[in-house]
């Protein structure tokens, strides 16, 4: 499998020419296979895993907007809901056509996202080779994508549905750029257009295409006009050179889509999530920073996954800022001497800019960084890694079989990896578990813990002390109120079911559960002989009812 050694013979439509060693197309179609069998076996075990208890049960199982199935009706509220703090319809589509064929059974919306995930292994692999003509490298890249770990958390979360799903347009607008590069005409545009339009639909962080589209003109289209042609291992082609100028004029319309997506998706923030965390930008940018070296180090050290890494806030410290801020100004130096290398700057600045949209400048959420912001953004670093080790086995001519058995090595080690990594999926108890293990301090997890320990009706008391825990790290965890006011209401301890029920509307703000908490609290009040007082939380919950 010399996925990064071997090239391929024929020259593929308006690709530069691809050097060195040769790779028959029947050999591409063989290792096309046999990665995606690999990547099937791997995942194949996301079948028999069952919901999670963070956003699948607001995404599917307790949306009552899903769960009856697609109607028109369905569509309607899809395409005008800021439900969950975002506008995404044709997520929200795709999951409701997941209960029209599967009804509330998990395995399928599993398998469905195990599916989106390969063709977008196929996809990317289709797109590179294309726009490149090295069918080893690209496939190598695409290897990369398809088993490395941090990809688990997008592919086995069904509530992660939306970052398959508009990766899927993404490459399909990319594909569909070359198309349109090659011969520019203007449906060929609004194909790519359309295509950016429905990734938008599905998951707004695929907002930076028109900024990918002006890396692509550089490298490897070569339709940026420069006054050297000379560019490393950037080779000819017969597509028409632009300026710069005329590259960003014309992805205008595009930019205004952007524009579009933007301004929807913050008013979404603003309805659905009105309670923004209060850090300050000087910390934001501060975790900002940490977190793309943690993303470097994760793509080539993948342990400690989990589904949270919770904000340090206030308590980050500054050394750890510079050391992280030195190692992006030492790679960032590092491309710009070997400029030559044009996939070098691509794959730098592919990362560093499709992370933007995600790496908490503007934070809405409790998280630092989080696994599945890397789904796109690590394909730059793929592309640099692939290529850079590639050019340099060439130039220091090593040995022919040292590529292929590294490469061969590096997958079967990600793969048994993210196997292992899946596997922590298969139950709530254990993923929250996990995440306690590889994370310190995680009153997030603690409490989540919590809920799938009393979930099960076996294990109350040790739900309760992760409740305990989870609020002596933070005391104004809604999560863990929430869950001992569940719990002390369901065992009929009603008058301490009061205090954690207000503790948690006293700190939820705008949360949707708000609607459920006043309403059990009339029900309590009734059980407590003061029909009064329940009457007043009847209406309370009236006036903020769900349509």
């Amino acid at each position: 499998m010399a996925f990064a050694r071997v090239e391929l013979a024929e020259q593929v439509q308006s690709p530069p020419r691809a050097a060195g060693f040769t790779l028959p197309r029947k050999s591409i179609l063989v290792l096309g296979l046999a990665l995606l069998a690999g990547t099937a076996a791997v995942y194949l075990q996301v079948h028999r895993h069952p919901f999670v208890n963070l956003d699948d049960d607001v995404y599917v199982t307790l949306n009552s907007h899903i769960d009856s199935g697609l109607k028109w009706s369905t569509v309607e509220w899809a395409l005008t809901t800021y439900y969950a703090a975002n506008w995404h319809p044709l997520t929200w589509i795709s999951h409701a056509l997941d209960c029209q064929v599967f009804q509330q059974n998990p395995a399928g919306p599993h398998d469905v996202n195990v599916l989106l995930h390969l063709i977008n292994v196929v996809l990317l692999f289709w797109v590179l080779w294309k726009a490149t003509g090295y069918a080893g490298r690209s496939l190598m890249v695409a290897a990369l994508f398809a088993l490395h770990p941090i990809n688990v958390e997008s592919v086995v979360w069904i509530a992660e549905r939306k970052t398959v799903l508009s990766m899927l347009f993404f490459l399909l607008a990319l594909g569909a750029y070359r198309w349109y590069a090659y011969k520019p005409r203007k449906m060929r545009y609004i194909l790519v257009a359309l295509l950016f339009v429905l990734g938008l639909m599905a998951k707004p962080q695929v907002i930076t295409l028109p900024c990918v589209l002006l890396l692509w003109d550089y490298w490897p289209l070569g339709r940026l006009r420069l006054g050297s042609r000379e560019s490393g291992s950037v080779s000819q082609t017969d597509m028409p050179s632009r300026s710069l100028y005329q590259l960003v004029k014309e992805k205008i319309p595009l930019f205004v889509i952007c524009l579009i997506d933007a301004y929807v998706t913050m008013k979404a923030q603003k309805v659905g999530r009105p309670q923004y965390w209060p850090f300050t930008f000087p910390v934001r940018l501060e975790n900002a920073i940490v977190a793309y070296a943690r993303y470097v180090q994760k793509m080539f050290w993948p342990s400690g996954l989990a589904p949270m890494y919770l904000h340090p806030g206030n308590s980050i410290r500054l050394g750890q800022v510079f050391l992280a801020l030195g190692f992006l100004l030492a790679v960032t130096a590092l491309v710009a001497v070997c400029w030559r290398r044009r996939y070098l700057t691509v794959g730098w600045l592919w990362f560093l800019g499709t992370m933007v949209p995600m790496i908490g400048l503007v934070q809405v959420g409790r998280q630092s960084m989080a696994d599945r912001y890397a789904y796109l953004p690590l394909l730059g670093l793929f592309i640099l890694l692939c290529w850079g080790v590639a050019d340099c086995v060439q130039a220091w001519h090593l040995p022919a079989a040292l590529l292929p058995a590294i490469s061969l090595a590096v997958l079967a080690s990600l793969a048994l990896v993210t196997y292992r990594q899946a596997s922590y999926w298969a139950d709530n108890a254990m993923l929250w578990s996990h995440t306690l293990q590889v994370t310190d301090r995680n009153w997030f997890a603690e409490s989540y813990l919590g809920d799938a320990l009393r979930y099960t009706g076996h294990q109350d008391e040790a739900a309760l002390q992760h409740y305990f825990k989870s609020l002596e790290i933070n005391p104004g965890n809604v999560e863990a109120n929430l869950g001992l006011a569940l719990y002390e209401h369901q065992t009929g301890n009603l008058r301490e079911s009061v205090d954690y029920y207000k503790k948690f509307l006293a700190k939820a703000g705008g949360d949707t559960r708000c609607y459920q908490v006043l309403i059990n609290l009339g029900h309590v009040y009734r059980r407590l002989g003061d029909a009064e007082r329940a009457q007043q939380y009847f209406e309370e919950a009236a006036k903020i009812a769900p349509k």
